[in-house]
């Protein structure tokens, strides 16, 4: 990142982001689909350099590159859409632009996990599937740094119900849940394994018919069944893409289990249960509670967090406390 300038004023750079060489590089050369502003010393203001969609000539593409490391090239903070749906497709540049502010690095990473999700639900091969794996790595690199950056995206939980949306929000909820209990105690490759299974473990259900999925009548033997089965589904397709460690096993095997038995798809017991899949098993739920389903309305997510710590016997209270104690503090 090139060094900002003493003589910017500070208004400039809260209502401007400043471009790095890197973000500059990754826009279309000769059509960046953005407006461009350059800082006059001079005068000490901004004024507009290039328009959105403007075709550039070799003399302004080497200009702006000039421009760009002296510090001195700006996009307006307006065209932020613009400029999170460019960065969400190459999500590694969050970790170069310091001029991103944390709400808007949040707003960046849960759009891109909406785009890769949407994209590995449809199409569940190891192409799809690496360009979400690196993106969750870029993340896990965001969080390493700072653990607390978490509580940005657990404030961007969504309540439309879909695929994608819970296994965003479970995404989420799991690392946070992850991060707050082991704290500094976490090593990063079990960082990384645990935001692979919080993300990923509900991957199964990809292969349910959407009717299943969406259906608001009460479901037939043989509909039931088959959604009963979609962990077994996720434990073949983490098979076939290389992911056969413990964390992501534990969370596609026992997220619908429950201490007292009562779960499936083996009916395990507490003593039965790792801790990957108890922590999994109260971030599922959770998720599933704050969005609307078609046979349940959404519920808030302290009234979410407050059934499941009264619910001890099916549930890990380490987990469902430590969100009920969060959302009755106010600190998400």
């Amino acid at each position: 990142m090139a060094a900002v300038k003493s003589t910017i004023p500070d208004n400039i750079t809260e209502e401007y982001y400043q471009i790095s060489q890197e973000i500059l590089v990754s826009f279309p050369k000769y059509r960046p689909p953005l407006d461009f502003y350059r800082f006059r010393e001079q005068i000490a203001t901004l004024e507009p350099y290039s328009r959105k969609g403007q075709r550039l000539s070799n003399q302004q593409v080497e200009e702006l590159a000039t421009l760009c490391e002296n510090g001195l090239l700006f996009v307006s903070r307006s065209d932020h859409p613009v400029y999170s749906t460019h960065i969400c497709k190459q999500l590694d540049l969050v970790l170069v632009d310091a001029n991103l502010r944390e709400a808007e690095i949040a707003d960046i990473f849960i759009q891109a996990f909406h785009m890769r999700l949407e994209a590995f639900f449809e199409q569940p091969v190891q192409v799809v599937f690496d360009a979400l794996y690196r993106d969750i790595m870029v993340l896990t690199e965001y969080l390493s740094q700072d653990m607390y950056r978490i509580r940005a995206l657990m404030r961007r939980l969504q309540t439309k119900h879909s695929l994608v949306t819970h296994s965003v929000n479970c995404g989420v909820v799991g690392l946070w849940l992850l991060l707050t209990w082991r704290k500094g105690d976490l090593k990063r490759r079990e960082l990384d394994r645990g935001a692979m299974a919080a993300f990923l473990h509900d991957m199964g259900m990809c292969k349910i018919p959407s009717f299943i999925i969406t259906k608001t009548l009460p479901l037939t033997q043989e509909e039931r069944a088959k959604i009963n089965a979609h962990p077994g589904a996720g434990l073949k397709l983490a098979e076939k893409l290389g992911l056969a460690y413990d964390e992501m096993k534990q969370g596609i095997s026992e997220h619908h289990e429950r201490l007292d038995g009562s779960g499936y798809p083996r009916r395990l017991s507490e003593s039965e249960m790792s801790n990957m899949g108890k922590l999994i098993a109260v971030a599922d739920s959770f998720c599933a509670m704050i969005t609307d389903r078609p046979y349940a309305s959404a519920m808030t997510p302290k009234d979410a967090a407050k059934a499941l710590l009264d619910d001890a016997r099916r549930y890990d209270q380490r987990f469902s406390k430590m969100l009920h104690t969060a959302y009755a503090a106010g600190d998400l």
